[in-house]
Protein backbone atom coordinates (compact mmCIF):
# COMPACT_ATOMS: atom_id res chain seq x y z
CA UNK A 1 0.00 0.00 0.00
CA UNK A 2 1.11 3.64 -0.69
CA UNK A 3 0.47 6.74 0.94
CA UNK A 4 -0.39 10.22 -0.25
CA UNK A 5 2.08 11.65 2.00
CA UNK A 6 6.09 11.53 2.42
CA UNK A 7 6.64 12.20 5.68
CA UNK A 8 4.70 11.89 9.29
CA UNK A 9 4.67 16.16 9.54
CA UNK A 10 3.01 16.25 6.38
CA UNK A 11 0.62 14.31 6.87
CA UNK A 12 -0.22 15.67 10.59
CA UNK A 13 -0.59 19.20 8.15
CA UNK A 14 -3.08 18.32 5.82
CA UNK A 15 -5.40 17.26 9.11
CA UNK A 16 -3.81 20.68 10.41
CA UNK A 17 -5.66 22.94 6.75
CA UNK A 18 -8.96 20.49 7.26
CA UNK A 19 -9.89 21.50 10.84
CA UNK A 20 -7.43 24.07 12.38
CA UNK A 21 -9.52 24.82 15.36
CA UNK A 22 -10.37 21.41 16.21
CA UNK A 23 -8.51 20.07 19.58
CA UNK A 24 -5.75 17.34 18.46
CA UNK A 25 -4.63 16.60 22.33
CA UNK A 26 -5.65 17.16 25.58
CA UNK A 27 -4.84 15.97 28.89
CA UNK A 28 -3.93 17.55 32.68
CA UNK A 29 -6.26 20.51 31.69
CA UNK A 30 -4.48 21.63 28.63
CA UNK A 31 -5.66 21.25 25.43
CA UNK A 32 -4.18 22.46 22.10
CA UNK A 33 -6.15 22.49 18.77
CA UNK A 34 -4.60 21.52 15.29
CA UNK A 35 -3.47 24.69 14.55
CA UNK A 36 -2.09 25.85 17.94
CA UNK A 37 0.01 21.80 18.38
CA UNK A 38 1.42 22.49 14.99
CA UNK A 39 2.67 26.31 15.61
CA UNK A 40 3.68 25.17 19.22
CA UNK A 41 5.88 22.09 17.71
CA UNK A 42 7.35 24.27 14.98
CA UNK A 43 9.10 26.70 17.74
CA UNK A 44 9.80 23.60 19.61
CA UNK A 45 11.55 22.18 16.57
CA UNK A 46 13.60 25.43 15.40
CA UNK A 47 14.79 24.89 19.41
CA UNK A 48 16.09 21.43 18.65
CA UNK A 49 17.81 22.95 15.19
CA UNK A 50 19.08 25.74 16.98
CA UNK A 51 20.51 22.94 19.99
CA UNK A 52 22.79 21.46 17.15
CA UNK A 53 20.22 18.68 15.80
CA UNK A 54 20.84 17.48 12.23
CA UNK A 55 18.46 15.72 10.24
CA UNK A 56 19.05 11.82 10.98
CA UNK A 57 19.94 12.75 14.01
CA UNK A 58 18.75 10.38 17.27
CA UNK A 59 16.72 12.65 19.88
CA UNK A 60 16.43 10.90 23.29
CA UNK A 61 12.14 11.64 24.47
CA UNK A 62 12.49 11.91 27.88
CA UNK A 63 9.22 13.33 29.34
CA UNK A 64 6.82 11.67 31.39
CA UNK A 65 2.73 11.72 29.50
CA UNK A 66 1.75 14.69 28.53
CA UNK A 67 0.38 17.40 26.08
CA UNK A 68 4.21 18.57 26.08
CA UNK A 69 5.42 14.73 25.05
CA UNK A 70 3.04 14.72 21.66
CA UNK A 71 4.35 18.37 20.78
CA UNK A 72 8.05 17.39 21.35
CA UNK A 73 7.55 14.01 19.17
CA UNK A 74 6.10 16.28 16.33
CA UNK A 75 8.58 18.59 16.51
CA UNK A 76 11.20 16.00 16.76
CA UNK A 77 9.84 14.64 13.53
CA UNK A 78 9.93 18.38 11.96
CA UNK A 79 13.45 18.83 12.45
CA UNK A 80 14.05 16.07 10.67
CA UNK A 81 15.24 13.97 13.40
CA UNK A 82 14.22 10.41 15.02
CA UNK A 83 13.11 10.59 18.49
CA UNK A 84 14.18 7.43 20.87
CA UNK A 85 11.66 7.18 23.52
CA UNK A 86 12.78 5.76 26.65
CA UNK A 87 10.84 4.56 29.97
CA UNK A 88 11.40 7.50 32.76
CA UNK A 89 11.96 4.02 35.22
CA UNK A 90 14.43 2.37 33.03
CA UNK A 91 16.51 0.46 35.00
CA UNK A 92 20.06 2.67 34.78
CA UNK A 93 22.11 0.26 33.51
CA UNK A 94 19.79 -0.77 30.79
CA UNK A 95 19.28 2.88 30.34
CA UNK A 96 23.04 3.93 29.58
CA UNK A 97 23.57 1.37 27.58
CA UNK A 98 20.57 2.81 25.38
CA UNK A 99 21.64 6.40 25.49
CA UNK A 100 25.62 4.75 24.34
CA UNK A 101 24.17 2.87 21.37
CA UNK A 102 22.01 5.02 20.08
CA UNK A 103 24.12 7.81 19.83
CA UNK A 104 21.96 10.33 20.88
CA UNK A 105 22.58 14.30 19.64
CA UNK A 106 20.80 15.47 22.57
CA UNK A 107 17.65 14.44 25.26
CA UNK A 108 14.49 16.53 25.10
CA UNK A 109 13.24 16.19 28.88
CA UNK A 110 11.23 17.53 31.77
CA UNK A 111 12.41 18.36 34.75
CA UNK A 112 11.77 14.40 36.09
CA UNK A 113 13.61 13.66 33.05
CA UNK A 114 16.84 15.33 33.74
CA UNK A 115 16.75 14.30 37.05
CA UNK A 116 16.94 10.38 35.69
CA UNK A 117 19.50 11.21 32.86
CA UNK A 118 22.22 13.36 34.87
CA UNK A 119 24.26 10.45 35.34
CA UNK A 120 24.72 10.00 31.74
CA UNK A 121 26.39 12.80 30.67
CA UNK A 122 23.63 13.28 27.62
CA UNK A 123 23.59 17.34 26.72
CA UNK A 124 19.99 18.22 27.04
CA UNK A 125 17.23 21.00 26.10
CA UNK A 126 14.69 21.27 28.83
CA UNK A 127 10.81 21.59 28.77
CA UNK A 128 9.45 24.54 30.88
CA UNK A 129 6.43 24.60 32.73
CA UNK A 130 4.49 27.85 31.82
CA UNK A 131 4.32 28.29 28.20
CA UNK A 132 7.89 27.70 27.14
CA UNK A 133 9.38 25.75 24.41
CA UNK A 134 12.61 23.64 25.03
CA UNK A 135 15.82 25.50 25.94
CA UNK A 136 19.49 24.77 27.17
CA UNK A 137 20.12 27.22 30.18
CA UNK A 138 21.49 30.61 28.02
CA UNK A 139 18.21 30.94 26.52
CA UNK A 140 14.14 30.71 26.16
CA UNK A 141 12.14 30.89 23.65
CA UNK A 142 8.26 31.52 24.11
CA UNK A 143 6.02 28.73 23.22
CA UNK A 144 3.24 31.09 21.37
CA UNK A 145 5.66 32.54 19.42
CA UNK A 146 2.96 32.64 16.06
CA UNK A 147 4.41 30.33 13.31
CA UNK A 148 2.26 31.22 10.02
CA UNK A 149 1.13 27.92 8.36
CA UNK A 150 2.43 26.65 5.23
CA UNK A 151 0.25 26.19 2.47
CA UNK A 152 -0.96 22.17 1.32
CA UNK A 153 -0.35 21.09 -1.55
CA UNK A 154 -1.31 17.96 -2.39
CA UNK A 155 1.49 15.72 -3.36
CA UNK A 156 4.13 17.93 -1.96
CA UNK A 157 5.76 18.10 1.71
CA UNK A 158 5.53 21.29 3.28
CA UNK A 159 9.00 21.71 5.22
CA UNK A 160 9.75 23.82 7.96
CA UNK A 161 11.57 27.07 6.51
CA UNK A 162 15.61 26.01 6.46
CA UNK A 163 14.51 22.29 7.56
CA UNK A 164 15.01 19.91 4.98
CA UNK A 165 11.61 18.11 3.66
CA UNK A 166 11.96 14.31 5.44
CA UNK A 167 11.24 11.22 2.78
CA UNK A 168 8.92 7.98 3.84
CA UNK A 169 12.55 6.18 3.89
CA UNK A 170 13.94 8.24 6.83
CA UNK A 171 13.80 6.98 9.90
CA UNK A 172 11.11 8.62 12.28
CA UNK A 173 11.69 6.75 16.28
CA UNK A 174 14.23 3.94 17.30
CA UNK A 175 12.41 1.83 19.56
CA UNK A 176 14.75 -0.70 21.63
CA UNK A 177 13.71 -3.92 22.46
CA UNK A 178 14.59 -6.61 24.49
CA UNK A 179 17.47 -9.05 23.20
CA UNK A 180 17.60 -12.54 23.62
CA UNK A 181 21.53 -11.90 25.07
CA UNK A 182 20.56 -8.88 27.32
CA UNK A 183 21.45 -6.27 25.46
CA UNK A 184 19.10 -4.07 23.59
CA UNK A 185 18.29 -3.38 20.30
CA UNK A 186 17.18 -0.52 18.44
CA UNK A 187 14.47 -1.17 15.83
CA UNK A 188 14.78 1.26 12.79
CA UNK A 189 10.65 2.86 12.31
CA UNK A 190 10.72 4.74 9.01
CA UNK A 191 7.80 7.40 8.37
CA UNK A 192 6.09 4.86 5.79
CA UNK A 193 5.86 2.10 8.34
CA UNK A 194 3.59 4.84 10.96
CA UNK A 195 1.56 5.63 8.03
CA UNK A 196 0.88 2.73 6.54
CA UNK A 197 -0.41 1.42 10.28
CA UNK A 198 -3.08 4.77 10.32
CA UNK A 199 -3.77 5.85 6.64
CA UNK A 200 -6.95 4.13 6.34
CA UNK A 201 -6.34 0.89 8.27
CA UNK A 202 -8.83 -2.20 7.21
CA UNK A 203 -9.04 -3.19 11.01
CA UNK A 204 -10.28 0.29 12.53
CA UNK A 205 -11.69 3.46 10.93
CA UNK A 206 -10.99 6.39 12.54
CA UNK A 207 -12.05 9.88 12.27
CA UNK A 208 -12.64 13.73 13.71
CA UNK A 209 -15.47 12.31 16.00
CA UNK A 210 -12.97 9.67 17.78
CA UNK A 211 -11.24 10.05 20.81
CA UNK A 212 -7.90 7.98 21.36
CA UNK A 213 -6.48 7.76 24.70
CA UNK A 214 -2.84 7.49 25.12
CA UNK A 215 -2.40 5.46 28.02
CA UNK A 216 0.59 3.16 26.76
CA UNK A 217 4.22 3.99 27.92
CA UNK A 218 5.94 6.08 24.85
CA UNK A 219 8.61 3.71 24.68
CA UNK A 220 6.21 1.12 23.89
CA UNK A 221 4.82 0.77 20.71
CA UNK A 222 1.27 0.73 21.25
CA UNK A 223 1.83 4.85 21.89
CA UNK A 224 2.87 4.34 18.02
CA UNK A 225 -0.91 3.50 17.02
CA UNK A 226 -2.26 6.11 19.63
CA UNK A 227 -0.32 8.97 18.86
CA UNK A 228 -0.49 8.96 15.31
CA UNK A 229 -4.07 6.84 14.74
CA UNK A 230 -5.36 10.00 16.60
CA UNK A 231 -3.16 13.19 15.18
CA UNK A 232 -2.57 11.23 11.31
CA UNK A 233 -6.83 11.02 11.20
CA UNK A 234 -7.80 14.24 12.84
CA UNK A 235 -9.14 12.56 16.22
CA UNK A 236 -8.65 13.66 19.65
CA UNK A 237 -5.80 12.32 21.58
CA UNK A 238 -6.36 12.50 25.11
CA UNK A 239 -3.65 11.89 27.69
CA UNK A 240 -3.75 9.77 30.68
CA UNK A 241 -2.59 11.07 34.30
CA UNK A 242 1.36 10.42 34.57
CA UNK A 243 1.63 7.21 36.87
CA UNK A 244 0.36 3.91 37.42
CA UNK A 245 -3.84 3.70 36.29
CA UNK A 246 -5.57 0.64 38.05
CA UNK A 247 -8.49 -0.34 37.03
CA UNK A 248 -11.34 1.58 38.50
CA UNK A 249 -9.09 4.51 37.46
CA UNK A 250 -9.41 3.60 33.82
CA UNK A 251 -13.03 3.03 33.64
CA UNK A 252 -13.70 6.28 35.19
CA UNK A 253 -11.00 7.95 32.72
CA UNK A 254 -12.74 6.46 30.27
CA UNK A 255 -16.27 8.04 31.13
CA UNK A 256 -14.98 11.40 31.74
CA UNK A 257 -13.12 11.44 28.47
CA UNK A 258 -15.60 10.12 26.35
CA UNK A 259 -13.42 7.63 24.57
CA UNK A 260 -14.37 5.91 21.99
CA UNK A 261 -11.43 4.16 20.50
CA UNK A 262 -8.79 2.34 23.29
CA UNK A 263 -5.55 0.11 23.04
CA UNK A 264 -4.95 -2.53 25.84
CA UNK A 265 -2.35 -4.91 26.23
CA UNK A 266 -4.08 -8.84 26.91
CA UNK A 267 -2.86 -8.51 30.53
CA UNK A 268 -4.67 -4.93 30.77
CA UNK A 269 -7.93 -6.57 28.97
CA UNK A 270 -8.45 -9.10 31.28
CA UNK A 271 -7.57 -7.25 34.44
CA UNK A 272 -10.04 -4.48 33.22
CA UNK A 273 -12.59 -7.91 31.97
CA UNK A 274 -12.07 -9.08 35.71
CA UNK A 275 -13.01 -5.82 37.28
CA UNK A 276 -15.58 -4.97 35.52
CA UNK A 277 -16.51 -6.28 32.00
CA UNK A 278 -19.22 -3.11 31.77
CA UNK A 279 -16.60 -0.63 32.70
CA UNK A 280 -15.97 -0.48 28.98
CA UNK A 281 -19.14 -0.45 27.48
CA UNK A 282 -18.44 3.39 26.19
CA UNK A 283 -16.32 2.59 23.76
CA UNK A 284 -16.64 1.90 20.38
CA UNK A 285 -13.76 -0.12 19.30
CA UNK A 286 -11.37 -1.89 22.08
CA UNK A 287 -8.21 -2.94 20.56
CA UNK A 288 -6.24 -5.38 22.70
CA UNK A 289 -3.28 -7.40 21.71
CA UNK A 290 0.62 -8.20 22.80
CA UNK A 291 -0.23 -11.72 24.63
CA UNK A 292 -2.43 -14.54 24.14
CA UNK A 293 -5.94 -13.30 24.28
CA UNK A 294 -8.34 -15.15 26.73
CA UNK A 295 -11.12 -16.66 24.64
CA UNK A 296 -13.55 -16.63 28.15
CA UNK A 297 -12.49 -12.78 28.82
CA UNK A 298 -13.86 -12.09 24.73
CA UNK A 299 -16.97 -13.60 25.86
CA UNK A 300 -17.63 -11.43 28.95
CA UNK A 301 -17.02 -8.17 27.44
CA UNK A 302 -19.16 -9.36 24.47
CA UNK A 303 -22.10 -10.41 27.06
CA UNK A 304 -22.13 -7.30 29.24
CA UNK A 305 -20.68 -4.55 26.61
CA UNK A 306 -22.70 -5.92 22.59
CA UNK A 307 -22.00 -2.73 20.82
CA UNK A 308 -18.37 -2.54 21.46
CA UNK A 309 -16.42 -3.80 18.71
CA UNK A 310 -13.22 -5.88 19.71
CA UNK A 311 -10.13 -6.23 17.75
CA UNK A 312 -7.44 -8.61 18.55
CA UNK A 313 -4.12 -6.86 16.96
CA UNK A 314 -0.96 -8.92 16.29
CA UNK A 315 2.28 -7.38 15.33
CA UNK A 316 6.17 -7.00 16.72
CA UNK A 317 7.43 -4.02 17.04
CA UNK A 318 10.07 -4.83 13.73
CA UNK A 319 6.58 -4.47 11.37
CA UNK A 320 5.43 -1.41 13.09
CA UNK A 321 2.91 -2.31 15.96
CA UNK A 322 -0.07 -4.01 13.74
CA UNK A 323 0.76 -6.82 10.90
CA UNK A 324 -2.37 -8.62 11.48
CA UNK A 325 -5.64 -8.05 12.92
CA UNK A 326 -9.27 -9.54 13.68
CA UNK A 327 -12.21 -8.41 14.29
CA UNK A 328 -14.18 -10.37 16.62
CA UNK A 329 -17.44 -10.84 15.15
CA UNK A 330 -20.28 -10.42 17.50
CA UNK A 331 -21.68 -14.03 17.43
CA UNK A 332 -18.22 -15.89 17.02
CA UNK A 333 -17.20 -19.36 18.48
CA UNK A 334 -13.63 -20.02 19.23
CA UNK A 335 -12.52 -23.79 18.91
CA UNK A 336 -9.07 -22.96 19.57
CA UNK A 337 -8.36 -19.56 20.76
CA UNK A 338 -9.00 -15.84 19.49
CA UNK A 339 -7.15 -15.74 15.87
CA UNK A 340 -5.09 -13.04 15.13
CA UNK A 341 -6.57 -12.52 11.32
CA UNK A 342 -5.24 -11.18 8.61
CA UNK A 343 -2.62 -8.91 7.52
CA UNK A 344 -3.39 -5.34 7.95
CA UNK A 345 -3.22 -2.98 4.54
CA UNK A 346 -0.05 -2.96 3.00
CA UNK A 347 1.60 -6.17 4.06
CA UNK A 348 1.78 -9.93 3.69
CA UNK A 349 2.32 -12.74 5.66
CA UNK A 350 3.55 -16.16 4.75
CA UNK A 351 4.25 -19.50 6.96
CA UNK A 352 7.86 -20.68 6.44
CA UNK A 353 9.50 -24.36 7.69
CA UNK A 354 13.33 -23.97 8.91
CA UNK A 355 14.23 -24.00 5.47
CA UNK A 356 12.81 -20.67 4.78
CA UNK A 357 9.90 -22.61 2.27
CA UNK A 358 6.15 -21.52 2.69
CA UNK A 359 4.13 -24.66 4.34
CA UNK A 360 0.60 -25.67 2.99
CA UNK A 361 -2.55 -24.37 4.77
CA UNK A 362 -3.56 -25.41 7.75
CA UNK A 363 -0.03 -26.51 8.66
CA UNK A 364 2.39 -24.81 11.47
CA UNK A 365 5.10 -22.29 10.39
CA UNK A 366 6.94 -19.42 11.40
CA UNK A 367 5.44 -16.30 10.74
CA UNK A 368 6.89 -14.15 8.21
CA UNK A 369 5.72 -10.49 6.91
CA UNK A 370 6.27 -8.06 4.20
CA UNK A 371 5.05 -4.98 3.42
CA UNK A 372 4.84 -1.27 3.73
CA UNK A 373 5.12 -1.52 7.98
CA UNK A 374 8.16 -3.47 8.05
CA UNK A 375 11.12 -1.56 9.46
CA UNK A 376 14.87 -0.73 8.31
CA UNK A 377 17.05 -3.34 10.46
CA UNK A 378 17.97 -2.86 14.03
CA UNK A 379 20.53 0.57 14.65
CA UNK A 380 24.83 -0.94 14.47
CA UNK A 381 23.42 -4.64 14.56
CA UNK A 382 24.13 -6.19 10.98
CA UNK A 383 24.37 -9.38 11.83
CA UNK A 384 21.37 -9.75 13.72
CA UNK A 385 19.55 -7.41 10.97
CA UNK A 386 20.67 -10.43 8.28
CA UNK A 387 19.55 -12.84 10.35
CA UNK A 388 15.65 -11.01 10.77
CA UNK A 389 15.40 -9.18 7.82
CA UNK A 390 16.12 -11.10 4.78
CA UNK A 391 15.38 -10.34 1.08
CA UNK A 392 13.83 -12.41 -1.55
CA UNK A 393 14.67 -13.07 -5.26
CA UNK A 394 12.32 -10.47 -5.93
CA UNK A 395 13.58 -7.88 -3.49
CA UNK A 396 10.90 -7.71 -0.76
CA UNK A 397 11.96 -8.00 2.69
CA UNK A 398 10.50 -10.19 5.13
CA UNK A 399 10.76 -9.92 8.79
CA UNK A 400 11.04 -13.36 10.98
CA UNK A 401 9.13 -12.82 13.70
CA UNK A 402 10.10 -16.20 15.78
CA UNK A 403 6.31 -16.51 16.10
CA UNK A 404 4.58 -19.89 14.82
CA UNK A 405 1.14 -20.15 13.60
CA UNK A 406 -1.24 -21.53 11.10
CA UNK A 407 -3.42 -20.14 8.16
CA UNK A 408 -7.26 -22.09 8.30
CA UNK A 409 -8.83 -21.82 5.07
CA UNK A 410 -10.47 -18.56 5.43
CA UNK A 411 -7.12 -16.71 5.39
CA UNK A 412 -7.73 -16.39 9.33
CA UNK A 413 -4.16 -17.11 11.29
CA UNK A 414 -4.26 -18.37 14.43
CA UNK A 415 -1.15 -17.97 16.65
CA UNK A 416 0.50 -21.04 18.12
CA UNK A 417 3.53 -19.05 20.69
CA UNK A 418 6.56 -18.27 20.26
CA UNK A 419 9.42 -20.61 18.39
CA UNK A 420 11.47 -19.70 21.80
CA UNK A 421 9.03 -19.31 24.26
CA UNK A 422 8.10 -23.12 24.21
CA UNK A 423 9.58 -25.58 27.00
CA UNK A 424 10.81 -28.57 26.24
CA UNK A 425 9.58 -31.08 29.53
CA UNK A 426 9.91 -34.99 29.58
CA UNK A 427 11.19 -34.51 25.99
CA UNK A 428 7.58 -32.68 24.77
CA UNK A 429 7.65 -29.36 23.62
CA UNK A 430 5.05 -27.56 25.65
CA UNK A 431 3.17 -23.78 24.57
CA UNK A 432 2.45 -22.51 27.88
CA UNK A 433 -0.31 -20.24 25.93
CA UNK A 434 -2.52 -22.93 25.38
CA UNK A 435 -2.70 -23.56 28.81
CA UNK A 436 -3.39 -20.95 29.82
CA UNK A 437 -5.79 -20.01 27.61
CA UNK A 438 -7.44 -23.28 28.71
CA UNK A 439 -7.04 -22.19 32.47
CA UNK A 440 -8.47 -18.95 31.94
CA UNK A 441 -12.09 -20.70 30.55
CA UNK A 442 -12.19 -22.59 33.87
CA UNK A 443 -14.32 -20.72 36.20
CA UNK A 444 -13.39 -19.50 38.99
CA UNK A 445 -10.27 -18.84 37.57
CA UNK A 446 -9.71 -15.13 35.92
CA UNK A 447 -5.82 -14.99 34.57
CA UNK A 448 -3.06 -17.62 34.63
CA UNK A 449 0.41 -17.76 33.76
CA UNK A 450 2.36 -21.04 32.91
CA UNK A 451 6.03 -22.07 33.38
CA UNK A 452 8.63 -24.48 34.19
CA UNK A 453 10.04 -24.31 37.39
CA UNK A 454 12.36 -26.42 39.94
CA UNK A 455 10.64 -28.76 42.34
CA UNK A 456 12.82 -29.58 45.93
CA UNK A 457 14.22 -32.11 44.67
CA UNK A 458 15.65 -30.62 41.43
CA UNK A 459 13.22 -31.54 39.07
CA UNK A 460 11.20 -29.63 36.32
CA UNK A 461 7.66 -28.97 36.95
CA UNK A 462 4.27 -27.09 35.36
CA UNK A 463 3.07 -24.11 37.29
CA UNK A 464 0.09 -22.39 36.92
CA UNK A 465 -0.08 -18.93 38.46
CA UNK A 466 -3.99 -17.96 38.83
CA UNK A 467 -6.06 -15.27 40.24
CA UNK A 468 -9.19 -16.24 41.25
CA UNK A 469 -12.42 -15.33 41.75
CA UNK A 470 -13.76 -17.98 44.45
CA UNK A 471 -12.46 -21.16 46.15
CA UNK A 472 -11.05 -23.57 43.42
CA UNK A 473 -12.77 -26.85 42.96
CA UNK A 474 -9.66 -28.39 42.03
CA UNK A 475 -10.70 -32.23 41.32
CA UNK A 476 -13.73 -30.52 38.47
CA UNK A 477 -10.22 -28.10 37.28
CA UNK A 478 -8.10 -31.83 37.46
CA UNK A 479 -10.71 -33.47 35.48
CA UNK A 480 -11.18 -31.26 32.74
CA UNK A 481 -7.85 -30.52 32.03
CA UNK A 482 -7.04 -34.58 31.54
CA UNK A 483 -10.28 -34.06 29.13
CA UNK A 484 -8.80 -31.23 27.15
CA UNK A 485 -5.00 -32.05 27.29
CA UNK A 486 -2.65 -34.15 27.71
CA UNK A 487 -1.12 -35.52 30.73
CA UNK A 488 2.09 -33.71 30.24
CA UNK A 489 0.69 -30.10 30.25
CA UNK A 490 -0.87 -30.65 33.18
CA UNK A 491 0.24 -28.35 35.52
CA UNK A 492 1.51 -30.01 39.12
CA UNK A 493 1.36 -26.82 40.86
CA UNK A 494 -1.40 -24.15 41.24
CA UNK A 495 -0.24 -20.98 42.73
CA UNK A 496 -2.68 -18.02 43.42
CA UNK A 497 -1.71 -14.95 43.49
CA UNK A 498 -3.78 -11.63 43.64
CA UNK A 499 -2.55 -10.20 40.40
CA UNK A 500 -0.28 -11.51 37.90
CA UNK A 501 2.43 -8.98 37.46
CA UNK A 502 3.15 -7.02 34.76
CA UNK A 503 6.00 -4.82 33.56
CA UNK A 504 5.72 -1.39 32.21
CA UNK A 505 4.51 -2.06 28.88
CA UNK A 506 1.72 -4.30 30.54
CA UNK A 507 2.56 -7.09 29.68
CA UNK A 508 2.69 -10.08 31.82
CA UNK A 509 6.34 -10.24 33.77
CA UNK A 510 6.90 -13.82 34.09
CA UNK A 511 10.39 -13.55 35.84
CA UNK A 512 8.57 -11.55 38.72
CA UNK A 513 6.41 -14.33 39.47
CA UNK A 514 6.34 -15.96 42.74
CA UNK A 515 8.48 -18.70 43.74
CA UNK A 516 5.90 -21.46 44.25
CA UNK A 517 5.62 -23.27 47.49
CA UNK A 518 6.29 -26.89 47.20
CA UNK A 519 5.32 -28.04 50.09
CA UNK A 520 1.67 -26.46 50.77
CA UNK A 521 -0.13 -29.95 49.56
CA UNK A 522 -3.69 -27.38 49.06
CA UNK A 523 -1.11 -26.20 45.89
CA UNK A 524 -1.62 -28.74 43.78
CA UNK A 525 -4.42 -30.29 41.73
Amino acid sequence: MTTPYLSIPEAFRRQVVRGPEAVAVAGAGEELTYGELDRRSDAWADALVAGGVLPGDRVLMCLERSVSLVVGLLAILKASAAYLPVDLGEAPARLAGIVADAEVRLALCDAVGAGVLAAHGVPMLLVGRSGEAPTDTAARVPLDVPVPLAPAVPGIPVPLAGHPATGPEDVACVMYTSGSTGRPKGVLVPHRAVLNLVHEPNYVTLDGHDRLLQLAPVAFDAATFEIWGALLNGARLEVAPTGPLGAEGLGGLLRERGITVLWLTAALFHRQIDFDAGSLSSLRVLLAGGDVLSVEHVRRLRAAAPDVRIVNGYGPTEATTFSLCHRIAPDEEFPRSVPIGVPVQGTEAQLRDDSGAVVPEGVEGELWIAGAGVGLGYWRRPDLTAERFVTDADGRTWYRTGDLARRRADGVHEFLGRIDGQVKLLGHRVEPGEIENLLAECPPIGQAAVGVRTNLVGDPKLVAWVTLTAPLDRRALRARLRRELPEYMVPTLFAAVDALPVTANGKVDRNALPTPDWRRKENYV
